[in-house]
């Protein structure tokens, strides 16, 4: 059940859809880049030997980076942006659903909300420069807030990983100046759930003040999260 208190988040209610794609996506006429195939053939027989999904995160990380080398397998439809903030695109989805591959395109200065994930997540920088934001929850009994425990800079070719339970909240900007594209790998099938965001927190952002008001908010209110099945 989720508490009373969770007043510092909004959770997220998103359509179920059953329908799911067999193959990379491609479009019409055109056969899937040898580069896409290589890697889903990879997570395919990842996600079916392991189980464990701080395992599958770390072998994502080193199955995903030959996929950033070169970017001119990316479809253009995969590569469209919006002046109205950044675009997902569900490039692939295994037909069980316990991973899919999504291209999220940035212009400058678009980014996320401040959010936590519902499975685990492994980014790659395909194209452009992305700055990650990471924070913790404190609370205390005057009120709730977030405090950044840090700030990276990542490049073409770079990674990061999540992974849930592990207090993931963050934030990711596109801070170049040009359009900036990463690929982003979870633990869930993005088709049926719509996103991976768990939930977004509207709380006022302080510096890390080094005091123990931090709490472990899964615990405090936990929620369901689709995650490695």
């Amino acid at each position: 059940m989720r508490g009373a208190d969770t007043a510092w988040a909004t959770y997220l209610d998103v359509p179920k859809v059953t329908q799911q794609p067999s193959v990379p996506s491609r479009r019409e006429g055109v056969a899937v880049h040898p580069a896409l195939a290589s890697f889903t053939v990879a997570m395919d027989t990842l996600v079916a030997e392991q189980q464990d999904p701080v395992a599958v995160a770390d072998g994502t990380c080193a199955r995903l980076r030959p996929l950033l080398a070169d970017g001119t397998w990316l479809a253009d439809e995969h590569r469209a942006t919006s002046k109205d903030g950044y675009q997902e695109h569900v490039v692939h989805v295994l037909p069980e659903g316990r991973y899919s591959l999504v291209a999220l395109v940035w212009l400058p200065g678009q980014s996320t909300p401040i959010h936590d994930h519902r499975c685990w997540c492994v980014v790659g920088v395909l194209e452009g420069d992305e700055q990650e934001e990471r924070f913790r929850l404190h609370a205390n009994g005057e009120g709730t807030w977030l405090e950044r425990q840090g700030v990276r800079r990542y490049h073409v070719g770079q990674t990061c990983r999540l992974v849930p339970p592990d207090e993931d909240i963050h934030r990711v900007t596109n801070v170049g100046d040009a359009a900036a594209i990463s690929l982003h790998v979870y633990g869930a099938d993005i088709r049926a759930c719509g996103t991976s965001i768990n939930r977004t927190f509207d709380r006022p952002v302080r510096d890390t003040s080094g005091d123990d008001t931090a709490v472990a908010w899964r615990d405090r209110d936990p929620a369901p999260a689709v995650g490695h099945r």
